[in-house]
């Protein structure tokens, strides 16, 4: 099978990569569209060391299963969820699956991705997709999840400010999961052809540029995929306001500033890390179609020139890239 493997140094793509074998409690998925996303670009930069099948943002039909009890998800339309528990620990117990002490994370860590013409997940991570999600829809469930999950570590009081950071693909879904709160909501980014996707939401928009750094805003949501993200949100954020992290990069070479995080001490500001979300509010809104994800499609091509996609990517004016079978 063809698969799109990061080795280390380079992208490349494998045209007779091995197919998988299902362990027991798993299942083979073929899928039918994938989404690139930023964290895939940083881990050809070296994020978390990752070499293997890239890819964690799928839609796909079942093929096989390893054990019968599982044979009715056979043939059925799936996303997953991307962390795999190997063992249940203390933190599963506690209703902490995705941070289980023993697990892998699908085309992140310790675990081939979905880049490829098959690959495996355990059943227990699977949910159907309704019949009125489009796959090109679909694919969208993963980081629209990661969005949800936003409101799930928030308390919002009143109607507060609240700044989402960043104008590219998971920050124009964040912006309109949360523009459903009680608030006042606001994306700031530095394209001005992505910022003009919110004007069909009715959420406001500003360059960086020419935002002032007030320390107004009640709530900061960090989507840059920069490491100097965090330096402006802190810088927008007022004293005892909350900043939200989405944002995971490689770390800096030696040779490079590190932030001064003294102003999360001095103004009591509160940090909060948020990764993995939801998946069923996630296609409950995608079922709904209360998320416009049809916007940031950029352009669709084929797995086979999966390097070429990661490349296109990069580009400042490319929101979303899917790649079909």
């Amino acid at each position: 099978m063809q698969a799109l493997v990061f080795d280390g140094t380079q992208p490349i793509l494998e045209p007779r990569r091995d197919e998988p074998v299902a362990p027991p409690g798993e299942c083979l998925i073929r899928p039918t569209r994938l989404g690139i996303c930023s964290t895939d670009l940083e881990i050809c930069r070296g994020y978390m060391g990752f070499t293997g099948v890239l890819g964690h943002e799928f839609v796909g039909v079942v093929e096989v299963v390893a054990e019968k009890k599982h044979a009715d998800w056979i043939g059925k339309r799936v996303v997953g969820n991307i962390n795999c528990v190997r063992s249940i620990c203390d933190l599963c117990k506690a209703g902490l699956r995705d941070h289980a002490r023993d697990r892998s994370v699908l085309g992140i860590f310790e675990r081939d991705g979905c880049f490829s013409d098959l690959f495996a997940l355990p059943v227990e991570n699977l949910y159907e997709v309704p019949d009125n999600v489009s796959d090109d829809h679909a694919v969208f469930t993963e980081p629209l999840a990661a969005a949800f999950q936003i409101l799930r570590q928030l308390t919002v009081e009143g109607r507060p400010f609240i700044t989402v950071l960043g104008d590219g693909r998971l920050g124009l879904l964040v912006a309109q999961v949360v523009n459903q709160l009680n608030a006042t909501v606001r994306v700031v980014g530095k394209h001005e052809d992505k910022l003009a996707r919110c004007e069909k939401w009715g959420i406001k928009h500003r360059l960086l540029g020419d935002v002032g750094l007030r320390q107004d805003q009640d709530i900061v949501i960090d989507c840059t995929g920069s490491p100097r993200g965090l330096e402006t949100a802190m810088q927008m954020v007022r004293p005892r306001g909350t900043i939200v992290m989405k944002t995971t990069t490689t770390p800096p070479a030696q040779d490079e500033p590190h932030i001064d995080l003294s102003p999360l001490v001095i103004h009591e500001i509160n940090l909060i890390g948020s990764r993995c979300g939801p998946f069923p509010d996630a296609l409950e809104a995608l079922s709904a179609q209360t998320i416009d994800v049809d916007s940031l499609i950029s352009k669709r091509m084929k797995l086979a020139d999966g390097v070429a996609a990661l490349k296109a990517a990069t580009r400042s004016d490319t929101i979303k890239i899917l790649l079909e079978p």
